[in-house]
């Protein structure tokens, strides 16, 4: 799932936890059910003498809209098509001919890919909450068209708590484990089959790229300059795309890999992947990091990552500040937004602002904290201004917009769960991997524009 999907509701803090001892492999069953009804008559218990008391039923399983799962996910399917085929493949001098048809092919070689990544994604977590007994949706898709991407992703909805160490990891981990395979197996597809360079020759425009590639047949080592206000969309390098690419004839320069629509589809199921394991609060990470290493752990390695991003984000900033600045300032007077210099300054005061407000929910307003991350962030930015490309590199703004995700819905720190399980070899070797998994789909600059 993408990082809007939620795996686990927040468990009861008041519930009582055990530990197995090490070693030894606990049951998997939940404690016993044995709370008090409304007239004090222990649940799950011998029927009460008192002539009041009636046991009540179980809840009925909730039932699935199936029709709607279906009108989600044919809506999302359009809107994906409609996103590989006209906003990112076009390859319009090549539709002039081919006609309508060899467009909306591309469309589906984008979108089938990448719903085939979210479906066995959402499907890991569906069948692995129904193996522990956890009711759970069939999952809701999300299209969007808007986005560049076609979807916000899909989510499921579980129902009930996870009460167990064993269910919150089986359930979190089995989401990406799976999802990666199907990114993989595209991904090494993708590769296999892509075509030389001249397949970039339908794209209108992009005469420097075609130029070189009609006198050499390949790509040039370096990005051509963008035309007179042209901007050029780089996507992030990954150490696994990187790694697979050099196995490989005729890969695309990450500036131009959007035009290959197998192949995007599955940068993309990297990318969702890495942030659906980012370990933090109650993402897929979150849950596999907290049931591995425990709260303690999970809460000052959640803390160390969300800083490592707003890091990154106040790098970002030193390009992007002074224009966001501008357009803020250009609400209330245009002719002051149009100094540039005074707007270079001014940015650093909304630097300022903008990290003071996520150190401060990150950390619960703990100035010890709050102060140094504050000082630290918009000194990377200033260093980052004045350095340039070589810390620049490092920087990306939209970990801002991820750093909202956190502190208003993912949360940084886990709830913690009712009943504490010692993790078995297994699944710890599978956390493990989930981690490796992480790291080698994971960029710290998935994307950047050049003008």
């Amino acid at each position: 799932m993408d990082p809007r999907s939620s795996t686990s509701r927040r468990s009861s803090e008041n519930g009582a936890s055990g530990q197995d001892a090490p070693g030894q492999d606990a049951p998997e069953h939940d404690l016993p059910a044995q709370r008090p009804s409304g007239n004090g008559a222990p649940r799950g218990g011998p029927p009460s003498p008192d002539p009041v008391f009636h046991p009540k039923k179980a809840p009925q399983e909730a039932k699935d809209r199936y029709w709607l799962h279906a009108l989600l996910f044919l809506l999302t399917l359009a809107s994906c098509v409609w996103t590989g085929g006209w906003q990112w493949a076009g390859r319009y001098l090549y539709y002039a001919e081919a006609g309508f048809a060899a467009q909306v092919l591309d469309g589906l070689r984008y979108a089938v890919p990448l719903l085939l990544f979210l479906t066995v994604h959402e499907f890991g977590h569906y069948f692995a909450a129904r193996r522990h007994g956890v009711s759970t949706s069939l999952p809701y898709y999300i299209p969007f068209p808007f986005n560049g991407v076609g979807t916000f992703g899909a989510v499921i909805r579980i129902r009930e708590p996870l009460p167990t160490t064993r269910k919150l990891f089986d359930v979190g981990a089995a989401g990406p484990l799976a999802g990666f395979v199907v990114a993989l197996g595209t991904l090494l597809y993708a590769l296999a089959t892509l075509p030389p360079p001249e397949y970039l020759l339908d794209l209108p425009g992009h005469e420097a790229l075609k130029a070189h590639i009609n006198q050499h047949g390949a790509f040039p080592e370096t990005m051509p300059e963008a035309g007179s206000g042209a901007v050029t969309i780089v996507v992030g390098q990954t150490p696994l795309f990187w790694a697979l690419s050099q196995l490989f004839p005729n890969v695309p320069p990450m500036y131009e890999i959007m035009h290959y629509p197998v192949l995007f589809a599955s940068w993309f199921g990297l990318l969702f992947t890495a942030l659906n394991l980012l370990p933090v609060g109650q993402l897929d990470g979150g849950h596999v990091l907290y049931a591995l290493f425990g709260k303690r752990w999970h809460g000052r390695l959640a803390h160390i990552f969300v800083l490592v991003l707003l890091a990154s984000a106040s790098i970002g900033f030193a390009e992007s500040g002074p224009g966001l600045t501008a357009w803020l300032v250009s609400w209330v007077s245009p002719e002051t937004a149009a100094r540039s210099g005074l707007m270079s300054n001014l940015s650093w005061f909304l630097l300022a602002g903008i990290l003071y407000y996520f150190l401060s929910r990150v950390f619960d307003g703990d100035q010890r904290f709050v102060a140094p991350a504050l000082l630290g962030g918009v000194g990377l930015s200033v260093a980052a201004r004045l350095v340039g490309e070589p810390l620049a590199q490092f920087g990306y703004t939209g970990w801002f917009f991820f750093c909202l995700l956190i502190v208003w819905l993912i949360k940084v720190e886990h709830p913690p769960v009712v009943h504490d399980q010692q993790l078995t070899p297994r699944r710890r070797a599978l956390g493990w991997l989930a981690i490796a998994i992480f790291v080698l789909c994971f960029s710290l600059r998935p994307l950047h524009v050049v003008s």
